[in-house]
């Protein structure tokens, strides 16, 4: 039987809210003791995080969940709980622990942090001291195993510390020059900064030490298949499921490059097979949910997306809310005399294409309708009817606790039963601010003259398809330019540092960078009379204003909302789609842009864009 750890539960935490939250998170925490007593870390593991969704600041609350992440051998985990707990209330015993748990992993430079956290804080023992000497001794020593290395490399990368990791997998290939492992982990970290050939190369040395790996295959086609050769990729797969027929992942990722390919009915025979494989894989549903949702069945897809919920990752921005609300997440209960909280999900252009739906809900007539966002949408989303308070995410946590109900923002379609035919499009449902309208009219050049058309070319440089739904560069828009009667506007609030600027033969008012937040762009697109944009957050306001919008989509990957095959959307009744017929051919679609603009007339009666 476990031995319950120190420093557990005094009768009152620092740092626990009073009433009932305190009384919570005493349940809470006291039913984790239970679980360690049955040697059910799991279970231990939910009900401590479920007391700190009650008692965040309680270093009581992380310590405890320091230890259940340590019986589960989740060492990133563990070594984040009991960190946050010598934030909140630094102890002996705490930096002690943690400095020896991080000894033990042959963490040198960490552990003496620790430990000098209690020295600094007066707090210091003996075994503070013991700890130092070790460091120096381990120092002095080295790490002589590769596995250890790839080991610290691996709990770094997941505390986020990317040159740690880096610097611990390359001295476990200088220890072990074919340790597969190292060459795959240190794959996948130079595939996620964008240094895909040096990755190439290590994914690949990985499969020449382990060839039958299940594994060590899929990253190798994963890469593969982003790097845009997918006939390769593909028979690795299909060698992936002959090593090992029961194995699920090679199933489903299959289905995503025959997703990524249009590829639709081989796509859902694979993610359907991986389910049947492992019913309970996350990201086989995931991906089966996405697939459903581009070809516009929306009914099946809805349910499966729900999976959302359950493969949130702790720092994800805006991130989930703990387990501890699971039990007051809102599956369609009467609210009228109760209150609701809207969880934001995702990226901006989420936010702001389903926010539509706090209108539906105020419909049922809850007591208190709060909507939460990501801060530079704050001020644009308190001209949305609906919600009776709209706060900034930073302060959602704890509005979260004095609430009834809680709702994720993408789970609003499944709870109105969302399909193509019935999705709540009435435009517009977001406004620029009159002051701030006519404040930036007036940087617009040569007032009346002709039409004035807002840019946007590049979406976020860290989101994982951007080098597929981006135009490569500003000039590749340049058949636009020798249209007469236009005004150009660049949207673009980051202009990359790789991007000629600006543009020969082209007068391009560059308001982007000038923009603060979204109330800003709101403002400025309310005084153009066309937006033409790749699929960016820029796409989701411009509609949500009912402005002209001509959507540029790319062949790979196009994102599940905007449904395959279609030239508008039901989303935005004011959009029209151009999209790639080839991978990477921006080329085509440009022209039609082209052609269509010469035939453009701005709408005689639009709804106003501003209030």
């Amino acid at each position: 039987m476990m031995q319950r750890p120190d420093l557990l539960l005094p009768p009152l935490a620092e740092g626990w809210d009073g009433g009932r939250h305190q009384d919570a998170a005493d349940g809470f925490a006291l039913a984790a003791l239970d679980a360690l007593e049955r040697d059910d870390a799991a279970a231990a593991s939910d009900l401590c995080h479920k007391a700190l969704a009650h008692a965040p600041h309680s270093a009581t609350l992380w310590n405890l969940a320091g230890f259940c992440a340590r019986q589960l051998g989740r060492d990133a985990d563990t070594v984040r709980c009991w960190q946050r707990a010598i934030e909140l209330a630094p102890t002996v015993d705490l930096c002690n622990h943690l400095g020896s748990f991080l000894l033990n992993m042959g963490m040198h430079d960490e552990a003496e942090s620790v430990f000098r956290v209690a020295e600094e804080a007066g707090l210091a023992d003996e075994r503070t001291a013991d700890g130092l000497v070790q460091v120096a001794s381990g120092r002095k020593a080295g790490i002589a195993d590769a596995g250890t290395w790839n080991n610290i490399g691996l709990v770094r990368m997941q505390l986020g510390q990317q040159d740690g990791a880096e610097q611990a997998y390359r001295a476990a290939l200088a220890l072990q020059p074919d340790d597969a492992a190292a060459h795959t982990n240190l794959g996948l970290l130079l595939e996620s900064t964008s240094r895909r050939d040096e990755a190439l190369q290590h994914q690949r040395a990985a499969q020449r030490a382990a060839p039958a790996s299940v594994a060590v295959l899929c990253h190798l086609a994963d890469l593969l298949s982003q790097m845009g050769q997918e006939d390769e990729a593909e028979r690795l797969y299909h060698d992936a499921i002959r090593i090992d027929p029961t194995a699920s992942i090679p199933h489903s990722n299959l289905g995503v490059l025959y997703f990524d390919t249009n590829r639709m009915e081989q796509a859902e025979a694979e993610y359907r097979t991986a389910l049947a494989l492992r019913p309970d894989s996350t990201s086989a549903q995931l991906n089966l949910a996405q697939m459903l949702l581009s070809v516009g069945r929306l009914e099946e897809g809805w349910p499966y997306h729900e999976v959302r919920y359950a493969m949130r990752t702790p720092g994800a921005m805006p991130a989930f809310p703990e387990t501890a609300v699971a039990a007051r997440h809102w599956q369609g209960e009467p609210l009228q005399g109760r209150s609701l909280l809207v969880w934001p999900e995702q990226g901006f252009g989420d936010q702001i294409q389903f926010c539509r739906y706090l209108a539906m809900l105020r419909e049922l007539r809850p007591t208190q309708l709060t909507l939460v966002c990501s801060k530079p949408l704050l001020q644009l989303f308190k001209t949305l009817d609906g919600p009776h308070t709209v706060l900034p995410s930073e302060e959602g946590a704890s509005a979260l606790q004095q609430h009834d109900f809680w709702v994720p923002m993408l789970s609003l379609p499944l709870r109105f039963g969302t399909v193509v035919h019935n999705v709540p499009a009435s435009v517009p449902y977001l406004f620029a601010e009159a002051g701030l309208v006519h404040a930036w009219a007036e940087r617009f050049a040569s007032p009346g003259a002709g039409l004035r058309v807002g840019i946007a070319w590049r979406g976020n440089s860290r989101h994982a398809n951007d080098s597929d739904r981006s135009v490569p560069s500003l000039a590749t828009l340049h058949p636009l330019w020798d249209l007469p009667g236009i005004s150009f506007v660049s949207l673009q609030k980051i202009v990359p540092a790789d991007e000629s600027w600006p543009v020969p033969d082209q007068s391009l008012l560059p308001l982007g960078p000038q923009m603060g937040g979204f109330e800003d762009t709101a403002a400025i697109i309310a005084g153009l009379d066309l937006v033409i944009t790749v699929d960016t957050a820029v796409a989701h306001l411009a509609g949500a204003m009912s402005k002209p919008c001509w959507l540029l989509l790319p062949f790979r990957r196009c994102d599940w909302r905007w449904i395959r095959g279609r030239t508008d959307s039901p989303w935005y009744p004011t959009m029209r789609i151009f999209r790639q017929p080839a991978r990477h051919d921006w080329a085509t679609p440009v022209l039609d842009v082209q052609a269509a603009l010469k035939d453009f007339k701005p709408p005689a009666a639009l709804p106003p864009a501003y209030r």
